[in-house]
């Protein structure tokens, strides 16, 4: 039986978010490269395509901090150990996700998006709020939120500059993972979440993805 009190809870929550918002990621994973580059050459991009290219991965790694956020938050008010331990093992990949794009941001120039703490702080209430109805709740909202994700990487793949072949890969990979996350969720009992959340889902996440763009 665990030992730990609120306060040891509460100290490693402020601790996964202080990592996640404000220190220099490091994924246990190598970052993702097409074949044949090894090392970091964008050369070939335009400065218009390099702009874009650091937008589009700026989008994304204001994605990674809400993801690593609603796993947290969920994870935090998780009800059956199982859940917590495969909401973490997720968190757990979902970091090298943040790495790989906070690596891809420095390799093009560009730094991640400014509101970071803001995107933690709501993404981490979202997912507490998820996982207090129940599990089987919380499971299903890592499902449509997989979901809707996988449809928000199809679509920077199609935006990418076709030069960068670098953000490509990575984007890719973390699709792959995505898809294995939403997976698990269902078999671990995720119900479909009502039409109604679905799309308040979306709407919140058109927020983050409009401003993160940019700023």
């Amino acid at each position: 039986m665990s030992t730990d009190t609120p306060l040891d809870h509460l100290l490693v929550s402020v601790d996964r978010a202080l990592r996640s918002v404000f220190a220099t990621p490091t994924a246990a994973r190598p970052i993702p490269r097409p074949a044949g580059a090894a090392v970091a050459d964008d050369s070939a991009l335009s400065e218009t395509e390099r702009r874009e290219a650091a937008s589009l991965m700026r989008v994304n790694h204001a994605g990674e901090v809400a993801a690593q956020a609603l796993y947290h938050g969920q994870a935090v008010f998780a009800r059956r150990p199982e859940v917590r331990d495969m909401l973490l093992r997720a968190a757990r990949e979902e970091a090298d996700h943040l790495a790989w794009c906070d690596q891809r941001l420095r390799e093009l120039g560009s730094r991640p998006s400014v509101l970071g703490p803001l995107w933690y702080a709501g993404s981490f209430a979202i997912g507490a709020a998820a996982a207090v109805v129940g599990d089987s709740v919380s499971l299903g909202f890592v499902s449509e939120t997989e979901k809707q994700v996988e449809g928000h990487i199809d679509s920077h793949l199609d935006k990418l500059p076709t030069g960068d072949e670098r953000s490509r890969a990575v984007l890719e990979q973390m699709r792959a993972d995505e898809v294995a996350h939403g997976a698990a969720a269902r078999d671990a009992g995720g119900v479909d979440l009502p039409p109604p959340v679905k799309s308040a889902m979306h709407a919140t996440a058109r927020v983050m993805t409009s401003t993160s763009y940019w700023i």
